[in-house]
């Protein structure tokens, strides 16, 4: 999951304690019923430890709806397989579920997740592309809780010393990673380009960036065989072909790809934000000498893909209405601001962004709402697990040369629409 990454490892565990706010004009010792009473908070693990002491602030003004917190595994993979074991089997563990922004559309057409009204909620106070990934077949089946968009990271001392802005387009970043990155002993570009959930989000990107698509009509259309995503895909297969994106970076997920940037390997590298906060903490080899910019496309600024998570009710949740206040807590803008400043995630409040003080304390914020206003959720699908798996199969083996740009996109076209016709 994305948005676990943002906070991570290497950021202190800070402690919260949030009084005095209650969602939804609910008070203190209200007597539940219509839904209301006690809830469990189903989530990925929580690496920062930063959301047990948020859920005390609402446990303390609402002793008759406390919830639990259940945290699973740190993979992606594995809190999806027990969410949907969950689910599928009606039991009812789980009333609130954290899930993948990916995993709305796959969940809401299993009818796993039950449909919110959008008066409800604040919506138009969240940065609109993230609403998106929160609905389904029109309506809203999740709320944003985290938002996330990649970033481009860049050793600001090098390229300062030769003279040059960060790269805006493909073109530029091919030439520095080249030219430059030689020079002073590094690796050119790196992202996350492991066969993982990653690899589908680094070609997703590229093939956004180029002007293209993967999958149109919430999955029923498959758009991928283009000219843009040949070119798309080209630029990566191009990158490890002629060398200025290390062979190495095959192996790369967030956190050893962040750890190659922040060891002083690499020129440039496409991450989330976690890794610019965790690379420029006190200690770090390149702290002070790193910045920031949009991810470069094919003839200017790039797309980025949207990460983070959204709450979702369960079908089989015992408090629906208790379940809904909780999610407009964790949604508001006293608890929004928790969610950065202590667990170090992006809020989905527009507000935050222009906030001055926050500006100071996070300065990657403006060019972070820059990439999130411009980004695309990932190819919507009720089948997204095996969408996610083709282009990941698909992708790896134009990178490692068993296909070819062309070949890679049009076994894409084959494969994708095989899913979309079940």
């Amino acid at each position: 999951m994305r948005w676990i990454h943002a906070a991570g490892r290497g950021l202190l565990v800070l402690v919260v304690v949030l009084t005095g706010y209650v969602a939804s004009g609910a008070r203190a010792g209200e007597d539940p019923g219509g839904g209301r009473g006690p809830l469990t908070l189903a989530t990925a693990g929580d690496l920062t430890g930063y959301l047990g002491p948020l859920l005390d602030g609402w446990n303390r003004t609402h002793p008759a709806e406390k919830v639990t917190l259940v945290e699973l595994p740190d993979s992606a993979d594995e809190t999806r397989a027990q969410m949907v074991t969950d689910l599928r089997r009606g039991r009812g563990r789980f009333d609130v579920l954290n899930i993948d922004v990916d995993w709305t559309s796959e969940f809401a057409a299993a009818g796993w997740i039950r449909p919110l009204p959008r008066d409800r909620f604040p919506l138009g106070a969240f940065l609109p592309p993230v609403v998106g990934t929160a609905t389904y077949d029109g309506r809203l089946y999740a709320v944003p809780y985290v938002t996330n968009a990649g970033l481009l990271l860049y050793r600001k001392d090098v390229l300062a010393a030769e003279g040059v802005p960060p790269p805006r387009t493909w073109a530029e970043l091919e030439r520095d990673a080249r030219t430059i990155a030689p020079k002073y002993g590094l690796g050119g570009y790196a992202g996350q380009f492991l066969p993982y959930e990653g690899l589908t989000v680094n070609a997703a990107e590229a093939v956004y960036s180029a002007g293209g698509t993967i999958l149109g009509d919430e999955g029923a259309r498959v758009t991928v065989d283009s000219s843009a995503a040949r070119e798309g895909i080209g630029f990566l297969v191009r990158g490890v072909r002629d060398g200025w994106i290390p062979r190495e970076a095959l192996t790369y997920k967030e956190e050893e790809s962040k750890q190659a940037f922040q060891e002083g390997r690499l020129l440039f590298l496409r991450n989330w934000p976690y890794a610019y906060a965790v690379a420029s903490a006190p200690g770090s080899p390149v702290a002070g000498r790193i910045g920031v910019a949009p991810l470069p496309g094919s003839d200017g600024p790039g797309t980025s893909v949207l990460g983070g998570s959204n709450l979702a009710v369960s079908r089989h949740a015992r408090h629906p209405e208790s379940a809904a206040r909780l999610i407009a807590y964790l949604t508001s803008e006293p608890v929004q601001r928790q969610v950065l400043t202590r667990g170090a995630l992006p809020p989905v409040r527009s507000a935050l962004y222009e906030d001055p003080e926050l500006v100071r304390r996070f300065p990657y914020l403006p060019t972070l709402r820059e990439s999130v206003l411009k980004a695309a959720p990932r190819p919507k699908s009720p089948h997204y697990d095996q969408v996610s798996l083709v282009v990941q199969a698909v992708v790896h083996d134009a990178l490692i040369g068993r296909e070819t740009p062309g070949s890679a996109v049009r076994r894409l076209a084959r494969e994708l629409a095989g899913i979309s016709q079940r």
